[in-house]
C-alpha cells in the first residue's frame, strides 16, 4: 500500500501560537524538563493503584509495519538478519539466531508527542528553551524523550463516541467543550490533577483495519477550548485514538493543530496518538491505571509505545 499523503496545508510542527511574547517559565522552575509529570510521585501512583478492580489489562497500542500510514515523510523499515551466518558459517555451536534492523521515525503509530515536538513560531519550546540551541542533528540535547519518568498515573476514557450516538465520528468532525462535559456527566466521572485522559471517537476501531486510507487521510478531533480545559485541569497526558489529536482538516487552515501547541509547548502536558480505546469502550471502562514506560533513547522526540490499561 502507498504511504498516504496527509493534508499537505496541516504542518504538525508549526502550532498556532502567538510570536514574539515574552516567554514564561514553567511552574515547575526554569530547567525542568518533564513538566507536568512532576505531578506523579508515590501518593498518587498508590491511588492510581486502588482502581484495579478486575485485573484485566488491555493494550493501547496496534500493531505497525511498514504499511501503517504515517505523516509524510514518516515511515519504517524492518529487515530480520542472520548476522556471522554467512555462506552457511554456524552462528554458534548450539543455536542459530536473528536480530532484526530497524530504520525508520519514531512518530509512527501509537506514540507519545514529547516536550520537544513542538515549539512556537520562534522557535521557543516548553519552559523557554531555544529550538536553535537544544535541536541538534544527532537529538534533542534538552526535552528528550528519555527525560520522561515513568507514567503510572488514574486514566481516564472519555467516550465521545457514545455521546454522540455514533459508532465513530467522521474526518474533520470536532468535539467541543460541551460534548466532553456532557460524556463526563453520562460517564458519572470528572477530569483530576495528575490524570491521563484518552478520548474515545471510535476512528481507530473502525477505521485502522478497515480502510487504512480514509484512516490516514483525515481525523476528528478536538477544539482548541478542550485543551485549554484539560490543561486548565493539570493532567499529565492526552491522547485519543485518532493519529492527530486535533481535528484534520483543521478548523482554520492556516491554524493547524493548536492543541498540541496549548498542551505541549505552553503547559508541558504530552499527548498520546492513535491509541487502541475500542475494547476499553466496549467494556463501557471509564477509570483504569494507567501505565507507560517510554523507550530512553537519547535526545529522541517522540516514541513508539504501548500504554498498558489495567481495570
Amino acid at each position: 500500500m502507498k504511504k498516504i499523503l496527509f493534508l499537505l496545508g496541516a504542518v504538525i510542527s508549526l502550532p498556532v501560537l502567538v510570536a514574539n511574547e515574552a516567554c514564561e517559565f514553567s511552574r515547575w522552575g526554569e530547567g525542568d524538563e518533564i513538566g507536568n509529570a512532576n505531578l506523579i510521585n508515590a501518593e498518587s501512583i498508590l491511588k492510581a493503584s486502588q482502581l484495579i478492580k478486575t485485573g484485566k489489562a488491555y493494550s493501547l497500542g496496534v500493531v505497525i509495519d511498514q504499511n501503517t500510514p504515517a505523516y509524510p515523510p514518516r515511515s519504517l523499515s524492518l529487515q530480520v538478519v542472520q548476522p556471522t551466518g554467512q555462506f552457511g558459517k554456524d552462528q554458534f555451536p548450539n543455536a542459530t539466531y536473528n536480530d532484526d534492523v530497524f530504520q525508520g521515525w519514531f512518530g509512527i503509530g501509537p506514540q507519545i508527542d514529547g516536550l520537544g515536538h513542538i515549539g512556537d513560531p520562534d522557535a521557543v519550546f516548553y519552559n523557554c528553551f531555544d529550538g536553535k540551541e537544544i535541536s541538534q542533528i544527532t537529538g534533542l540535547t534538552k526535552l528528550g524523550i528519555e527525560k520522561i519518568p515513568p507514567i503510572v498515573a488514574r486514566g481516564l476514557l472519555i467516550n465521545i463516541a457514545a455521546v454522540k450516538k455514533v459508532d465513530h465520528l467522521e474526518a474533520g468532525e470536532t468535539f467541543n467543550l460541551r460534548d466532553v462535559k456532557k460524556a463526563l456527566r453520562t460517564q458519572n466521572v470528572s477530569v483530576e490533577s495528575g490524570d491521563v485522559v484518552i478520548f474515545h471517537t471510535g476512528w481507530t476501531q473502525h477505521k485502522y483495519d478497515s480502510n487504512p486510507q480514509e484512516w490516514g487521510s483525515g481525523a476528528p478531533g478536538i477544539t482548541p477550548e478542550v485543551a485549554r480545559y484539560l490543561a486548565d485541569k493539570e493532567v499529565v497526558a492526552v491522547g485519543a485514538d485518532t493519529w492527530s489529536l486535533d481535528v484534520v482538516p483543521p478548523i482554520e487552515a492556516n491554524e493547524p493543530y493548536p492543541g498540541h501547541g496549548i498542551l505541549i509547548q505552553e503547559n508541558g502536558i504530552y499527548i498520546l496518538e492513535t491509541m487502541n480505546t475500542g475494547e476499553l469502550a466496549d467494556d463501557n471502562v471509564s477509570e483504569f491505571l494507567f501505565v507507560l514506560g517510554p523507550a530512553k533513547v537519547r535526545g529522541a522526540v517522540q516514541m513508539i509505545i504501548n500504554p498498558i490499561a489495567i481495570n
